[in-house]
């Protein structure tokens, strides 16, 4: 199947995600699933993509321990750790292609945190992203694509593969286009309606099929108002603007302090040269990467992509433990709100101090990055304890999945 037809049903499948209802997937859609939870396609046969995105989680960190703990996950080979929390998966189908907004000033789309899976070649962020971890010698840690697409070509769905990226996709001679298919088809899982389900419980209440709790109800008046969440996690009312998405697909420096407890710090110098001085360059880094983009890398030193708040507090159990921030330095919701409210506010403490130590001691570590930290949106929003806990409510309402 020529690659141009292959991007135009999987674009064709991500628009159509939001309103797909529970019909079966399509051919590309299962193999894109069957992909994903492929542990097969890594160096030791031990990780697959929902080791990192794991759907009862909300499509992020699958494991409590390593949440409340390192934050980063190990890759397929024993000790070798990437640097970042993984960002949840769903709803990433829906970022556009990576661009500059002249008249706003911003870098806006592309996938991963720093937004490198810009989406230029392939038409599709969320194609690229998926090409990535495969072959990350830190992730999933193949050497070549020929890797993968010979594994998949063994695998119980290799027939399925063919049915879907051609009946020549297992030729050697094929494998780049193949590799591409790969990537699409992990897209077009991702865009259906098993991972942009839409089916939370604010969903609901905006169908008239629920309704929002007193203290629910409040946090959203707080998320559109005084807590200024709208501002990064905008939803737009209106048919024309399709289900409320909860991002602007924009960049942004929160002042997140730096986390003691990541394993990237003690990475071999041949990832991490730098060791406990490591920085997160966040967007800037990958700036400086392209030439056209490097001018700009400066004034984005240190942002990171707002993600969607969609299943934001999805998880398997009550006492699960979910991490919070690009780096995973806040342990639940209420405290990463708190931060937002108060990081202006409570005296600073050392950049050594976790987030447990802070709660204790009424305090805020410095910023990772202080140069380009937003002060205009967070930092001092005036809100009381119940204001915080009720805009937790609220995002609660996120969660995919709702039954009445």
């Amino acid at each position: 199947m020529a690659l141009s037809r292959i991007i135009a049903i999987t674009a064709i499948v991500c628009m159509a995600a939001g309103t797909a209802g529970a019909a079966d997937l399509s051919d590309q859609e299962q193999l894109g699933k069957s992909i994903f939870f492929d542990e097969a396609l890594s160096s030791n046969q031990n990780q697959s993509c929902a080791s990192c995105h794991n759907p009862t989680a909300g499509w992020t960190g699958s494991t409590s321990e390593v949440n409340a703990g390192t934050v980063v996950y190990e890759g397929s080979i024993p000790g070798s750790f990437g640097n970042r929390k993984p960002p949840s998966s769903a709803y990433a189908t829906t970022s556009s292609i990576f661009h500059y907004d002249a008249k706003a000033g911003l870098f806006v789309g592309g996938n991963f945190w720093d937004g490198r899976a810009r989406g230029e070649r392939l038409g599709n962020p969320a194609a690229e992203q998926a090409q990535g971890p495969f072959l990350n010698p830190l992730e999933q840690a193949l050497g070549a694509a020929t890797d993968v697409i010979d594994r998949i070509c063994g695998s119980s769905y290799a027939d399925l593969f063919r049915t879907v990226c051609g009946s020549a996709a297992c030729d050697q001679a094929n494998v780049n286009e193949a590799y591409d298919c790969v990537g699409l088809s992990v897209a077009a899982f991702e865009g259906s309606f098993e991972s942009n389900a839409f089916s939370s419980k604010f969903d609901a209440h905006l169908k008239g099929k629920a309704r929002l709790a007193p203290s629910e109800l409040q946090g959203f008046a707080l998320f559109m108002g005084k807590g200024k969440c709208n501002k990064c996690h905008v939803i737009s009312f209106g048919k024309k603007n399709g289900p409320a998405l909860f991002t602007d697909y924009t960049f942004d420096n929160l002042g997140i302090p730096r986390y003691p407890d990541n394993p990237f710090y003690t990475a071999a110098p041949g990832f991490n040269p730098d060791g406990y001085n490591w920085i997160d360059p966040g967007l800037g880094g990958f700036l400086m990467t392209r030439a056209e983009f490097a001018a700009f890398a400066d004034a984005n030193y240190g942002k990171h992509k707002v993600p969607t708040l969609r299943n934001v507090d999805k998880r398997p159990s009550p006492d699960f433990v979910k991490a919070y921030g690009h780096n995973g330095y806040f342990k639940s919701l209420k405290r990463i709100v708190h931060f937002y409210n108060t990081r202006d506010v409570l005296p600073r403490c050392d950049s050594s101090v976790t987030d447990a130590e802070a709660e204790v001691m009424g305090c805020w570590p410095p910023p990772e990055v202080a140069a380009t930290v937003n002060t205009a949106e967070l930092g001092n929003l005036g809100l009381d304890d119940a204001e915080e806990n009720a805009l937790v409510d609220f995002m609660k309402t996120l969660t995919d999945g709702y039954q009445q």
